[in-house]
């Protein structure tokens, strides 16, 4: 690593050199991929030195991953192939409901229905809509769940009290798998014996997706220096997969597995854009696809999605059209 660089954190502990290049033997070093690290090393190479690197459980993922997790729609598939719930959206951000479904229909859902309570976003057309009450609504959003692959919930649903309590009902009962994002991460923290427990107690695929101040309220302190050893050990307390945000994106599964994604640059700074990667995750959940690889490929494409567009003025929508042909690219 560049003289002055943690390998492990990629925090900068002096005076460094910017290097042209940084030749790293057998493995990366998850310096070379945070903090200054990953600004600071140049072209990174990877120099085989015949070390047994055999137990290693933290990967970067690469295009060739994402090709194999991806699936591809067959050609028998129909409109309830992968389809996906989401319970989104609120008087004050009905935004986050629209790109989180048109992200989830981009990104391969045959069908996407929208619950968003007290409310009526203007989506695309495509968009299947129900209404619902600002709260209570539980046992309406799941009297169908069962013709679905997976359900998303929390972007920009707001934090009345009503709407939190009835949220924290549907991850505590929802049969599918299932993101967490947003608010409904708080509506998980609101209880009095914390998230844990209302995680724990799932009985399917869970994928948590916070931000690092979403991290803190879940966890009580914010990831610090080390984020992989942050998110692993978060995923292992709520036993389900955890994706933290960052500019290297982390992925943990509750067994410790490790998958990061440098694929996104500032491009992905703009509201909204988490929105559109929790529907991503969504539709990659319907289609049958492994929790952490499903997050993990869904972190890979978004920021594909994004290197397709301008470098200035991208917007979260922008991404949301550009999907496709960040996954036709994988073909």
């Amino acid at each position: 690593v560049p003289s002055g660089i943690d390998a492990l954190t990629g925090i900068c502990r002096s005076g460094v050199l910017r290097a042209d290049r940084t030749i790293s033997f057998q493995a990366l070093k998850p310096g070379l991929l945070f903090g200054r690290g990953a600004t600071m090393a140049g072209d990174v190479v990877i120099a085989d030195i015949g070390l047994d690197i055999g137990s290693i459980n933290c990967h970067l993922v690469e295009q060739h991953d994402v090709e194999r997790w991806w699936p591809a729609r067959s050609i028998d598939a129909h409109k309830w192939h992968a389809a996906v719930k989401v319970i989104a959206g609120s008087p004050g951000m009905p935004g986050a409901a629209e790109l989180c479904t048109a992200a989830a229909a981009r990104g391969g859902s045959g069908l996407v229905s929208l619950s968003a309570p007290g409310c009526r976003p203007r989506t695309r057309s495509e968009i299947v809509q129900h209404a619902i009450p600002v709260g209570g609504f539980c046992a309406e959003v799941l009297s169908d769940i069962g013709r679905f692959g997976a359900m998303v919930i929390g972007p920009g649903l707001g934090r009345e009290d009503q709407t939190l309590s009835a949220v924290h009902a549907c991850i505590g009962e929802a049969p599918v798998p299932l993101v967490v994002d947003g608010d409904a991460l708080f509506a998980a923290s609101w209880s009095g014996n914390g998230p844990g427990p209302l995680f724990r107690d799932r009985d399917v695929a869970t994928v948590l997706t916070p931000h690092d101040g979403e991290f803190g309220l879940l966890t009580g302190r914010r990831p610090g220096d080390d984020r992989i050893a942050a998110t692993r050990a978060a995923a292992a307390e709520f036993d389900s997969t955890l994706l933290l945000k960052g500019p290297t994106t982390v992925v943990a599964s509750p067994g410790g597995r490790v998958l990061l994604v440098d694929r996104g640059d500032q491009r992905l700074a703009t509201a909204g854009s988490g929105d559109v990667l929790a529907g991503l995750i969504g539709a990659g959940l319907a289609a049958g696809v492994e929790p952490s690889d499903a997050a993990a490929a869904a972190a890979w494409l978004h920021g594909a999605a994004a290197a397709l567009g301008p470098d200035e003025g991208l917007l979260a929508g922008d991404i949301v059209d550009l999907i496709p042909q960040a996954v036709g690219a994988l073909r």
